[in-house]
């Protein structure tokens, strides 16, 4: 590490807590760590946006929200739910609600005694206990700022001796704040030995949190290196929501071979889908229609579908959407194509007029809604014969505040 970027760089680790990764160009990069980006919405998607927010709380020291982020979080029983508890019974500690906060570790080591969070959480119930009965006070992160400056002075005279203290700093028991900042800087060295200490917290030699934004942080570094460190964390890790990081590093550092070789040969389910997930965002439109045809999982399918969406390929589309035997996955093919705007009111059209399914056509009926396409809905009413779709159109046309609708409904009135 140079010394004419040591100052700047504590400066940006304050800004990368809240703001997107640098290293994350374009709507790729964003997706993975934003919220905004995100093209699904599950269980699992919103546990990582609530765990994301949670613990952004805490590095701006509003430790109130953070206890709704995690107290929500613990509602949804994801896998992220022992991290959810050890965090939250953390913030209660720093609102100085010292019996609330045991409370919470109690149930955590009730409920996950085998957690990796256990660990870092008999740590924390003795620190609450010593505080003997003294309210921590949020402001206590002026400490750290210090520390941050301390830090600054010795990487500016003595890198080496620096980067022994960060180890220190991420072994040891500082604020959640401080480390993380450590982390960062470590990202933005060109040091082996500080890409060492990155592989090594990557791998599960700190605590689960810095796991997991240790692997972030590889994603955003990119390069070879980083790559085949991923690749090692994500064969031997057993948490399902390190594989899920790896596999969002993964597209932000662009390597879609690897994610593409997750979404062949990964047996659980929901990994497969994240892999998929993440092929969408990277548009690799020719991949997904490739794994479509192998895919067994309806799920699997359906983000699949979703990742075509995303990425515009009416053409996979319109052939699901005429092809598919699974009557779910086609309607949602079809109502993708929906999504998709005008472009594709001729193709549903054909599909409507082409097929006597009625959950098909109920499914054209409600993408042409989705569009606002009263005029296509009008043209389908007026030709249609059967009395209970033509209800199902009339009742779309209802619900539209458009004259060419209204003057219909005006007519089937006289």
């Amino acid at each position: 590490m140079t010394r004419r970027s040591l100052a700047s760089l504590l400066t940006a680790a304050a800004l990368f807590v809240t703001a997107p990764p640098a290293g994350a160009t374009g709507a790729a990069g964003a997706a993975a760590w934003t919220t905004a980006a995100r093209p699904v919405s599950d269980a699992d998607d919103r546990a990582s946006d609530l765990y994301d927010e949670g613990r952004a709380a805490i590095e701006e020291g509003r430790y109130d929200r953070a206890v709704d982020r995690f107290t929500r979080l613990i509602g949804l029983q994801t896998s992220l739910t022992d991290a959810a508890l050890y965090w939250k019974a953390y913030s209660l500690s720093r609102l100085g609600q010292r019996a609330d906060a045991l409370t919470t570790l109690a149930d955590l080591e009730k409920r996950f005694g085998t957690s990796r969070w256990i660990k870092d959480a008999r740590a924390l119930e003795v620190e609450i206990r010593q505080a003997s009965g003294q309210a921590v006070s949020p402001d206590a992160q002026a400490d750290d700022e210090l520390k941050l400056l301390a830090l600054r002075g010795i990487m500016e005279s003595d890198p080496d001796r620096a980067l022994t203290i960060i180890n220190q700093m991420l072994a040891g028991g500082g604020s959640p704040k401080i480390k993380d900042r450590a982390l960062f800087v470590l990202s933005q060295s060109s040091s082996p030995r500080a890409r060492e200490i990155i592989a090594g917290v990557a791998k599960g030699s700190a605590s689960p949190d810095l796991q997991l934004r240790a692997v972030k942080y590889l994603g955003i570094m990119g390069g070879r290196a980083g790559g085949d460190v991923l690749a090692e964390v994500y064969g031997t890790a057993t948490d399902p929501a390190v594989k899920r990081a790896v596999i969002k590093s993964y597209m932000v550092s662009g390597d879609q071979d690897r994610i593409l070789a997750i979404a062949r040969t990964e047996k659980d389910e929901q990994l497969r889908g994240e892999a998929v997930r993440q092929l969408g965002v990277m548009g690799a439109q020719t991949q997904l229609e490739a794994l479509y045809r192998t895919e067994s999982s309806p799920e699997v399918k359906k983000k699949i579908l979703q990742g075509l969406f995303v990425g515009g390929d009416t053409g996979a589309l319109t052939a699901l959407a005429r092809t598919e035997k699974d009557p779910d996955l086609r309607t949602r093919a079809i109502r993708n194509l929906g999504l998709m705007g005008s472009r594709t009111t001729a193709t549903l059209l054909e599909i409507y007029r082409g097929n006597r399914t009625p959950e098909v056509r109920k499914a054209v009926v409600d993408a042409l809604f989705v569009q606002d396409n009263a005029a296509a809905l009008v043209d389908l009413a007026r030709a249609e014969q059967d009395p209970d779709m033509k209800k199902a159109i009339v009742s779309k046309l209802s619900l539209m505040h458009s004259k060419t609708a209204t003057d219909y409904l005006l007519e089937l009135l006289k």
